[in-house]
């Protein structure tokens, strides 16, 4: 388990990479799943780990579960090593930029 000074620096560095707003990230995970004739469901639109951090984005800190701390990990992870924090993106990285926004990360986005 993780001590409580380490899951306010998780928490903290999870919302610093997560700069999506829930109402966002549900929005970007039924329009990338949504094709010419049908729209998914909003429960059982994008990834299962897309899904998993709109989830967390609604929880308070305290009601935080073991998965949900593993996923943090993963994500604060692979958006530091994927996005270039300090410096504007190229606007031609569409499908890099896709893949971020569906862990909640939108490189545009100031």
């Amino acid at each position: 388990m993780t001590d409580a000074l380490e899951l306010d620096t998780l928490w903290e560095d999870f919302h610093r990479v997560v700069n999506m707003t829930s109402s966002e990230l549900a929005t970007w995970l039924r329009v990338s799943e949504a094709d010419e004739d049908t729209e998914p469901l909003p429960d059982h639109a994008g990834e299962p780990l897309g899904q998993h951090v709109l989830g967390i984005l609604q929880k308070r800190r305290t009601d935080l579960t073991d998965d949900d701390i593993e996923v943090m990990y993963e994500v604060v992870d692979t958006v530091s090593a994927e996005a270039d924090l300090e410096n504007e993106p190229a606007s031609d990285e569409t499908r890099h930029r896709h893949r971020l926004m569906s862990l909640g990360h939108d490189p545009l986005k100031p």
